[in-house]
């Protein structure tokens, strides 16, 4: 594909480096400085200029674009830019990084004819909500296709190995263990610290996290957001939603202030320096239920995730936003949620790699992969006998039919309305991708 994206930021930056491996990629963007790294490191032609100038797109004049992606900070050079190159040159699919949730509930992106937008940070506040409906899990994903959920668990048990049940109604489809992601066998024992990702009906999962996590967590009704910008004011607004007591806390006066207003009242500010030591005590926040460290350094969000933990506060969570950091964060067991930059770049990822058939999502911090088939009325697979994907310790496969989670460890005929689910390492995923393609 030719691939054209404006934005030459952190999220432009890495979703250049994933696509230019296979497809030609340009990146436009004002910042000759950041440019210059790119084409340093990565294959790909740089167009120096202002993405919402269209004298910016005419060494582009005669070409035609499969994909437009606009992913700067600013949600209107996000959407002008679309409107420019839509005019100026072929775009053949337009993806779009949107701020403001304002745009996800109007038909402002219809209208513009953007095919996909996604909100960083809607996703990452609603991950964050998410995590009150399920207080022993550390992540929660949804799916278009199924109601099956895959949530992932700490182990925090005493044994030394623990064999879980199988054929309960879910499937261990994932393991990081000591930095390292693997697809387990079935029956494989779990060991203490153990991140485990099970997918399948919500009911006996839960249940299952109630053996794997034995520390009582209760119920969850005081919080404290650390982060007065706009990724914190979110979350609050999130938790405040779900009925919850919410603490913010922020060290620039200005922010704090802003912050205040965007919250209306509805959860209590506080302009407080994050290296206070006695910060715990002073505001009583060692009394929460729930911590977030919610600003975009994440050496902060490490060093006050401990301290939240040293105050006995049961839930502790922190957003990630370098890859480097996410390992470290993990190590030292504190709950991980995707950053806005993260999600964007996946979200975006996993928009261009999906299709009206196939939708494809990753997890683990991107070490796993899982790919979603539905067999719609008329397709041309309903009654066919299936070949299973060849088994790998790098993927496994399942069918969804009814409710019920089978294993794709066989040839199976598929009826209307199943669903084909793979899951898989991200050293397995081309070949897995291209079973499920090609069924």
């Amino acid at each position: 594909m030719d691939i054209i994206i404006a934005g030459a930021g952190r999220v432009g930056f890495n979703l250049a480096r994933t696509l230019c491996g296979g497809h030609n990629v340009t990146v436009i963007d004002r910042n000759a400085e950041a440019l210059q790294r790119l084409q340093e490191s990565l294959d790909i032609l740089p167009i120096h200029g202002d993405i919402e100038n269209p004298d910016t797109y005419r060494k582009l004049i005669d070409k035609e674009s499969d994909l437009f992606i606009a992913v700067t900070d600013l949600d209107e050079a996000n959407l002008i830019s679309t409107l420019i190159a839509d005019d100026v040159i072929r775009v053949e699919r337009k993806i779009i990084r949107l701020r403001n949730a304002f745009f996800a509930k109007s038909s402002i992106r219809q209208k513009l004819g953007i095919d996909d937008a996604v909100f960083p940070m809607e996703l990452t506040s609603q991950t964050v909500a998410s995590l009150l409906d399920y207080p022993k899990a550390n992540n929660v994903k949804r799916f278009k296709y199924t109601d099956f959920k895959l949530l992932s668990v700490r182990v925090k048990t005493k044994q030394e190995e623990l064999r879980l049940p199988t054929d309960d109604g879910y499937a261990v489809v994932g393991i990081e263990r000591e930095k390292s992601f693997f697809i387990p066998e079935p029956g494989e024992p779990v060991k203490p610290d153990d991140l485990v990702y099970l997918f399948g009906d919500e009911r006996p999962i839960r249940d299952l996290c109630s053996k794997l996590e034995t520390q009582a967590p209760g119920s969850i009704d005081r919080c404290v957001v650390f982060g007065g910008g706009d990724l914190g004011v979110s979350i609050a607004k999130a938790l405040v939603e779900r009925g919850k007591d919410v603490k913010l806390v922020e060290k620039d006066i200005g922010l704090c202030r802003r912050a205040e207003e965007s919250l209306e009242g509805e959860a209590m500010t506080i302009s407080c320096k994050y290296g206070t030591a006695e910060l715990f005590e002073e505001e009583g926040l060692g009394y929460a239920d729930m911590m977030v460290a919610a600003t975009d350094n994440d050496e902060y969000n490490i060093i006050k995730s401990l301290e939240a933990r040293e105050h006995g506060i049961r839930r502790v969570v922190a957003v990630n936003n370098e890859m480097e950091y996410y390992n470290l964060m993990h190590t030292l067991g504190i709950v991980v949620v995707r950053g806005p930059k993260m999600s964007a770049y996946n979200a975006i990822i996993e928009s261009i790699y999906s299709s009206g058939v196939v939708t494809e999502r990753r997890y683990c911090g991107g070490k796993g992969v899982v790919f979603l088939r539905k067999i719609f009325p008329g397709s041309e697979l309903i009654g066919r006998s299936i070949k299973p994907l060849k088994r790998k310790r790098g993927s496994r496969a399942f069918l969804i039919r009814s409710g019920e989670l089978i294993p794709f460890d066989e040839r199976l005929e598929v009826d209307e309305a199943d669903v084909i689910a793979a899951f898989c390492t991200i050293e397995a995923e081309a070949s897995v991708k291209a079973w499920i393609h090609g069924l």
